[in-house]
């Protein structure tokens, strides 16, 4: 992945080049009402560019619809399981239909936080230590190993759902018990005290940085989705070279999950100034609030711009 000017963003196609585009989202995960309003505005902005939209709601009827439609190829704007864990991607495949975003094994790897952080880890990527809990007992150990505080998260999900941050074994208790309710899976992190940042890629390219700022104790669901006093900047406020390490580290970061297309990855930084990569978005928001359309305005590209951007990749990767 490579940083390049960015005008050399913006498509070039001409809106017949699209076909028939099914716009995918909805779903049945716990990030239904979030996508709901991202496929929303993507639907909205690829109308009015002239692309012949077939906006899917996914449900059981899918695979008719997508072969009665005579679809030509998908737009997929469903976050979570189902739509960012590689089986949509995977089907989709075995239809022949090309799609935005990453292929069915980058995507089924970046949904499983445990997973991605191990491949950063064998690759000197820096991310913070972690435990996988499956019992008061693990919570117990996890306490005793990473120190409090701690971050606990559902594996498998987005959108900061089932996460909580923890002071104490008993509170790390309740939250696993908690976490576990969205996932079978729950992983518990050292907690990282210093600003956060998101960092978008756009068609193998790093988009500006965005710093976050939030009077939650995290950057929660709320502070996400809801939230009017959640502070966003850009430019990111780091001086030149660590913005440049910090777009340098997500370059690698994704390329070693292998993200095709468009993603966003979360990032800390602690006291001492160090990067820490939390996770990697494939499919990320596109709502009112969302973060990959601000960093796409601030590198010149409007909302129905990006839109075709992230489009256009499709056509680029897999014809």
């Amino acid at each position: 992945m490579t940083v390049n000017a960015y005008d050399k963003l913006h498509s070039t196609l001409a809106v017949k080049d699209f076909g028939r585009v099914a716009v995918l989202y909805g779903g049945k995960s716990a990030e239904r009402e979030v996508s709901l309003k991202s496929g929303a505005a993507v639907i909205q902005a690829l109308t009015s560019a002239g692309v012949d939209v077939v906006a899917i709601d996914v449900g059981d009827d899918l695979l008719d619809r997508l072969q009665s439609e005579k679809i030509d190829r998908a737009f997929i704007i469903l976050h979570g399981r189902g739509g960012e864990d590689g089986s949509m991607q995977g089907l989709l495949e075995c239809l022949g239909i090309p799609y935005t975003g990453s292929g069915i094994l980058a995507s089924a790897l970046a949904m499983d936080k445990l997973r991605t952080k191990q491949v950063w880890h064998s690759l000197g990527i820096p991310t913070p230590r972690h435990a996988v809990l499956s019992s008061e007992a693990d919570c117990i150990s996890a306490g005793a190993e990473l120190g409090f505080p701690l971050i606990v998260k559902p594996a498998h999900e987005g959108s900061s759902i089932g996460m909580a941050k923890v002071n104490s074994v008993d509170e790390l208790i309740a939250a696993w018990k908690d976490a576990a309710t969205y996932d079978s899976q729950v992983l518990v992190e050292q907690w990282i005290k210093g600003p956060e940042f998101t960092v978008a890629v756009l068609r193998g390219q790093v988009l500006p940085p965005i710093a976050l700022g939030t009077p939650h104790t995290f950057y929660d669901y709320d502070a996400k989705y809801i939230a009017n006093d959640t502070q966003y900047r850009i430019p990111c406020g780091l001086d030149a070279t660590k913005e440049q390490e910090l777009i340098d580290l997500t370059a690698r970061a994704c390329d070693a999950v292998g993200i095709a297309g468009w993603g966003r990855v979360d990032v800390m930084q602690d006291e001492q100034g160090r990067f820490w990569l939390l996770e990697v978005n494939t499919a990320p928001g596109m709502t009112d609030h969302s973060l990959v359309p601000m960093a796409a305005r601030a590198a010149g590209l409007d909302f129905q711009q990006l839109v075709l951007a992230i489009l256009a990749a499709s056509v680029e990767a897999r014809g």
